[in-house]
């Protein structure tokens, strides 16, 4: 494909937006790509036409496995670009590929690990033309904006419909992303968990009817949520074996999981350098991945071991006498989870939980009701603590509340800065549970304070 005048000017105007984006501390991550796009529609159809890309979208997990594949790619030595800053729609992810290029459209990597949207998927992945593309669960998520969950579904089945020759990888137990099989040419590889595990979180299945003849599913294993063994007694439909899957958890603490690996190649003992069952699932999808990319087994095995992730994905900060450890939550599945993650915490600790309704977070905050925030109740003599922060702290007040928790004890701070000063004061371990525009105020917020990178670094 040509490198035409408009897409030219496109990758031009879109070059000189970023500099003064950064020059202004802004970002500049999506902006800059919108434009592009308005100019040349076309411009990252021709800009990714000569890299070899892996694709992950889905619901929950997309930053992370995406990191998790960057450290392969990394550790393998190959040049990639990413769009790490979690800009995912076509404008975010056009503006890494013209800061990737040279001023006629050349590739200046020869991969890329892109997370796309869900909703975007649709019309993305045919200008990207992904070599590889991981779909990692579907849950309910941002109805405002995605709708029910089987138009989410259905966008990605429609973008993987403009790439034939792209490699699957699929979560076999999620019966939403294991139904893409079924009608589309694509080649699949599989991965999962094959064991029963002992999680105690509850949360509205977002699939318990077959997705074929609406059946009720019955299931030989939960992992969470709608996720496991699942199979329709009506119509046969049921969860494929896994190419890749987790057949053991080991151990699991508050900083990384030890658990038993079944591949093509047989089966061993690794570590993933993360806690959280969620973790297990982005961890076994990235090796898929990668090794679908043509990575060494050895060296994805080691990535998984030693990588770290940030951008509010259960991300570090030396904040407070004990340290901080913020979780990004969004949905009921995710939060629900992150919640069963603190319940085995052992030490008390102080909790943080920041609401927000804006754009990216989706305006309807419905779903902290479904999120099991119940479990916090046994736990209430280890949380010393409570802070509540965001656009709709006494939204979340009320939850908690109603969760089992003693709100006299509430402190609501909807500054941030004020918010980082009192965490600072902390003796105990802190725990935030922001959702996405919270995250991004508060993670700027510690960072002025405690050092580290920002969001698009």
């Amino acid at each position: 494909m040509r490198f035409s005048l408009r897409a030219f000017a496109a990758a031009l105007v879109c070059r000189l937006l970023r500099f003064a984006s950064r020059v202004l501390r802004r970002g500049g991550t999506a902006t800059p790509g919108k434009i592009a796009v308005r100019i040349c529609p076309t411009l990252l159809s021709v800009l990714a036409r000569e890299v070899s890309v892996v694709a992950v979208t889905g619901t929950n997990g997309k930053t992370t496995c995406c990191r998790m594949i960057e450290e392969a790619f990394s550790e393998a030595g190959l040049p990639y670009l990413a769009n790490r800053s979690g800009a995912n729609l076509m404008s975010g992810i056009t503006t890494e590929f013209v800061m990737n290029s040279t001023l006629f459209g050349r590739p200046k990597k020869q991969y890329a690990v892109i997370e796309c949207d869900e909703a975007a998927a649709r019309t993305v992945f045919g200008q990207l033309r992904p070599k590889v593309i991981v779909v990692n669960n579907l849950f309910r998520d941002q109805l405002d904006r995605y709708g029910e969950i089987t138009h989410t579904l259905s966008n990605i089945r429609e973008g993987i419909r403009s790439v034939p020759d792209a490699l699957l990888c699929l979560n076999t137990d999620c019966s939403l992303c294991s139904s893409l099989a079924e009608d589309l040419p694509n080649r699949v590889l599989r991965f999962g968990i094959d064991t029963e595990l002992n999680t105690v979180s509850e949360v509205p299945s977002d699939a318990s009817h077959c997705i074929r003849c609406k059946a009720e599913y019955v299931y030989d294993y939960h992992t969470y949520a709608h996720l496991g063994g699942f199979r329709c007694p009506s119509c046969g439909y049921r969860r494929e074996p896994a190419d890749y899957a987790v057949t053991e958890i080991l151990l699991m603490d508050g900083t990384h999981s030890e658990v038993r690996l079944r591949t093509p190649g047989g089966t061993e003992d690794i570590r993933v350098n993360l806690p959280a069952v969620y973790n297990l699932y982005n961890a076994v999808a990235a090796l898929c991945a990668c090794e679908a990319m043509g990575i060494a087994h050895a060296v994805c095995v080691q990535a998984l071991g030693r990588f770290s992730c940030g951008f509010g994905r259960m991300e570090d900060f030396a904040l407070g006498a004990a340290g901080a450890k913020m979780i990004l939550v969004k949905n009921p599945a995710g939060c629900s989870q992150a919640l069963e993650f603190l319940s085995g915490t052992q030490e008390p600790f102080a909790l943080t939980v920041c609401l927000n309704d804006r754009g990216a977070d989706g305006t309807d905050i419905s779903w902290i009701w479904d999120a099991n925030f119940e479990l916090l109740a046994p736990m209430a003599d280890r949380i010393r603590a409570v802070y509540v922060s965001g656009d709709r702290a006494e939204d979340m007040q009320l939850r908690l509340k109603y969760a089992g928790l003693d709100d006299t004890g509430f402190r609501l701070i909807h500054d941030q800065e004020a918010l980082v000063d009192a965490l600072a004061a902390e003796q105990l371990p802190i725990y935030i549970m922001p959702t996405y525009t919270a995250m991004l105020e508060l993670r700027s917020a510690i960072v002025r304070r405690c050092g580290g990178a920002e969001f698009w670094e």
